[in-house]
Order: structure tokens, then sequence, then C-alpha cells
């Protein structure tokens, strides 16, 4: 959903290069019940709502659901936890595919590793400024995918994550818009 304003731009995903295709080894959602997900959705789209105050995905008021829809959508939608070194505690099908890992490596991969060395201050300056202000919504960087394929990712949100007791739990992002870049 992000903004109803704004016109949706995709750029096609790559077909994986694994032998297992990630498409056809998370499209059933197994993911969400394997990893407790649905409880940190729950985490992260209460906390979208209450900062931008509008929601990242239509609600149904059914958990596991509304942790479908996250975890589908079209664009992605990625978090990670409050440690000093954060480490990656979620990434939707869309997330999975673009930064070609399965949901296991993903959760074990600290987020700093989605960034190239070289643009590792930027993305700490962009997180320094998120936890001050609570959220910015006119992020643009580049990243790196598992693979070692880079691409441009523009107008992403991303937003603090606090749990029903106001403890701040990390941080998440949501973009659909990237650019893949020439090596």
């Amino acid at each position: 959903m992000l903004s109803q304003s704004r016109v949706r731009r995709f750029r096609s995903l790559p077909p994986s290069r694994s032998k297992n295709s990630l498409v056809n080894q998370h499209d059933d959602a197994s993911p969400l019940l394997d990893h407790g997900w649905p409880e940190l959705l729950q985490i992260l789209l209460d906390s979208f709502q209450n900062r931008l105050g509008r929601e990242l995905v239509p609600r149904s008021g059914r958990l596991h659901e509304d942790a479908k829809r996250v975890y589908k959508a079209p664009f992605v939608v990625v978090s990670h936890n409050n440690a000093a070194d954060p480490v990656l505690t979620f990434g939707n099908l869309t997330a999975l595919q673009l930064w070609e890992m399965t949901a296991d490596t993903f959760r074990q991969t600290p987020s700093r590793m989605t960034a190239e060395p070289m643009h590792r201050d930027e993305r700490a300056r962009l997180l320094e400024r998120t936890t001050r202000d609570g959220y910015v919504d006119d992020y643009r960087g580049i990243r790196i995918s598992s693979t070692g394929r880079r691409f441009q990712i523009e107008e992403a949100i991303v937003w603090n994550l606090h749990d029903k007791a106001g403890e701040y739990v990390g941080q998440a992002a949501t973009f659909d818009h990237w650019t893949f870049l020439e090596s």
C-alpha cells in the first residue's frame, strides 16, 4: 500500500541464481510460523501506523492474515533488532528475493552487511537520524545482495519499532523502488 498518492514503481527481480528458487522455497509463507514472525510483524505494523499515521498494508484484525499480507507484499519490508550491531530479524518474500537469501540466512545477517563497506557510514547516519526523529521517509542508498549484486533504493521509509510497553526493539524499512546497478 505505502502511499495512496504515489505511483508504485517496481523493478523486476532477477531469476534466482541458486538451484532452489527462493520464490518456490518461500512462496507458501511458511517462514512466518517457523520464525515467530507474526508477533514481530504486529510490532512492525503498529509502529508504522503510530509513527506515520497510516497503515503499511490493509489490516484484517487477524494476526496471521496480516502477517501473510506483509510477507507476500510486492514491496520490500525488512527489520533489524536493537543490538549494538543490529541483526536482521525479518525480510518479506520480496526482500528475500532481492537480497538473494533464505529466511534462515537473512535472520543471521548483521544489517550492516546489506550495504557495501564504502556505504556503511551513510547507512549509520540514516539509522541515527531515524532513532532521533522516529522515522525518515526520504532515504536513498546503495545496497548489495548476498551474491554481490548492487542496487539503488529510493524513497525508502525507515522507522523505529516499539513494543506494546513502549520499549525500543529495533528499526524497520520499506521501499518499492529499486534499480539494479552495473557491476
